[in-house]
């Protein structure tokens, strides 16, 4: 900054002025300052300002994946309202460790974000975290909630939603309807399973924990967990996926299967591609967008001194009928 007043002939003041965007800089040298950042190449060195300032105008993201659809969804909305309020985004992924998760929240921390937006991993300490937000780091919950953590959080209907689509199945005539989730001690997953249980049981429908399938759809032997639902002696004619992957997973093992065996189907998320299919994928579908941008504009309040009670939101799903669950048994 020296030298760019030096050749503009102007003060330090006013290039810091110039820098900073404050108004009241004559024409004149604004113009010559502008002059002089542009021929010498000169870029505000951002961590010095943050030092002096206190503040590293950054926020961080713990997702489980970054990479899944509905993580990265999530991840651009709230680097949206970020940027809207000046601010970058750090986001990490947690691969659904405890142990990970708690230590990116500790290196975020320590490099001086002002909040968080953390979807736990299964086993998070609340302890840890509100030790977290007594020291001063604003945290908002997404996706799921800690039990005993009282925090702004912003979820999903995951057991209205699963309700949904199984109704709709039974609506349909099924009354074999396999249900395929994640491990039950994820939040959501056990909520989709809940919700799907319900609807079987408002039906007069009796609960057949054969057709469930708990488990993380990347595993080896989930194509002979398929199998088994599949070769049941009264097998499913239908089936609900928990998750986008897990209905990736079922596409691409009953794709060689003959239309006549392919039992309808109802995914919960919805993913790239599951209405150009034939049929197109009937899907219970969330709003990750609308959670991310709801979760950031939560926790921008939060770091303006908002010291308001914590807010649970839950928003709603909406069923997608696209084909594969209007077919009949």
């Amino acid at each position: 900054m020296n030298d760019v007043a030096l050749a503009a002939g102007v003060s330090l003041k006013t290039v810091s002025r110039v820098v900073n965007g404050v108004d009241y800089v004559s024409a004149d040298k604004l113009h010559r300052v502008t002059a002089a950042i542009e021929s010498l190449g000169f870029r505000r060195n951002e961590f010095a300002r943050q030092l002096r300032q206190g503040t590293t105008a950054t926020i961080g993201l713990v997702l489980e994946d970054v990479a899944d659809p509905f993580s990265s969804t999530l991840t651009r909305a709230v680097e949206e309202v970020a940027m809207g309020h000046n601010h970058m985004l750090l986001a990490s992924s947690s691969s659904e460790d405890a142990a990970r998760a708690r230590s990116l929240i500790e290196s975020l921390d320590s490099r001086g974000v002002g909040g968080l937006i953390v979807t736990p991993a299964e086993g998070m300490d609340a302890a840890f975290l509100r030790a977290q937000m007594a020291s001063g780091c604003s945290l908002v919950l997404v996706d799921r909630p800690v039990p005993g953590l009282e925090s702004d959080t912003v979820l999903v209907d995951n057991h209205g939603g699963a309700q949904t689509g199984t109704d709709h199945l039974l609506r349909h005539g099924h009354r074999r309807i396999a249900f395929l989730g994640d491990d039950e001690r994820v939040y959501t997953a056990a909520e989709r399973l809940a919700g799907y249980r319900a609807a079987l049981e408002g039906a007069g429908v009796g609960r057949d924990d054969a057709l469930v399938i708990m488990a993380n759809p990347a595993g080896d032997a989930i194509g002979a967990a398929i199998d088994r639902v599949l070769a049941l002696a009264d097998p499913p004619t239908a089936i609900l996926s928990g998750n986008n992957r897990w209905s990736v997973r079922v596409l691409r093992h009953l794709r060689d299967r003959p239309r006549a065996s392919v039992p309808a189907m109802v995914g919960f998320d919805d993913f790239e591609l599951s209405d150009v299919l034939s049929p197109g994928i009937t899907v219970v579908a969330q709003d990750p967008a609308a959670m991310g941008r709801l979760a950031a504009e939560l926790l921008f309040q939060r770091m303006a001194g908002d010291d308001s009670p914590p807010q649970r939101v839950q928003l709603r799903t909406t069923l997608i009928q696209r084909g594969s669950g209007e077919r009949r048994p």
